[in-house]
């Protein structure tokens, strides 16, 4: 026992020595460099949670280019439909409105894509990210705004999703539910989006995958009774 428990010992110290001596500069963040372990592991790290939660970057554009041909809102889809009556909750600013009673989960579908227009390509990938910007920095794992509970803040999705309200589009969709507990207050966060078309290439994602970036501010309101 005692002889296996030191063969297994000395793999892993040969497996760290070698790494350490000859681990490259593979990590995809720029910042995540800084995260390496004493052996030179890189710890695991992931997109979108790139922005606030695993990293300080405040946007997607500290990793991406916003070099696509989608930069004009007026065929780009970024909608929060209420999840009852499907209707859009975008204001007429063009920020989006979140009502619900303290406690009370409320369900929304996240909707991003493109409008089909002949000639031009569509995205093949969409990211997002609903975050409070002034929590980056913070020790707290959630980015969301404050006493507000989340099942799911962010995402990444391959386009395809049919979604009634839009058609002859290219768009993704997903449910988020939230919910205002005891301390939580009216707050405005910002929804983050990424249309990307290709594969990125490790550290190069750049220049090797195409992508546009766009910005939502979306206010969260507590209903009185």
């Amino acid at each position: 026992m005692k002889k296996k428990a030191f063969v297994l010992f000395s793999l892993f110290l040969t497996v760290s020595m070698v790494s350490f001596l000859f681990h490259g500069e593979d990590y995809f963040h720029p910042e995540f460099g800084k995260l390496q372990s004493g052996f030179g592991i890189s710890q695991a790290l992931a997109y979108p949670p790139g922005v606030g939660i695993l990293t300080n970057s405040r946007n997607c554009l500290s990793c991406h280019a916003n070099n696509g041909p989608w930069k004009d809102d007026s065929n780009t889809i970024i909608d929060i439909l209420d999840k009852d009556s499907k209707k859009s909750l975008r204001q007429d600013d063009g920020s989006f409105l979140i009502t619900t009673k303290r406690y009370e989960a409320k369900m929304v579908y996240t909707v991003i894509g493109r409008k089909d227009i002949d000639g031009i390509t569509v995205p093949d990938k969409t990211a997002w990210i609903y975050i409070d910007t002034s929590m980056i920095g913070k020790n707290s794992l959630s980015k969301f705004a404050p006493n507000w509970e989340v099942n799911l803040q962010l995402s990444c999705r391959i386009t395809g999703d049919k979604i009634e309200n839009y058609t002859n589009s290219t768009l993704t969709s997903l449910p988020m539910t939230i919910r205002p507990l005891t301390t939580a207050k009216d707050e405005n966060i910002m929804l983050q989006v990424l249309l990307s078309k290709g594969n990125a290439e490790k550290n190069n994602a750049k220049n090797s995958l195409m992508s546009n970036y766009f910005e939502r501010v979306v206010r969260l309101k507590i209903q009185e009774d």
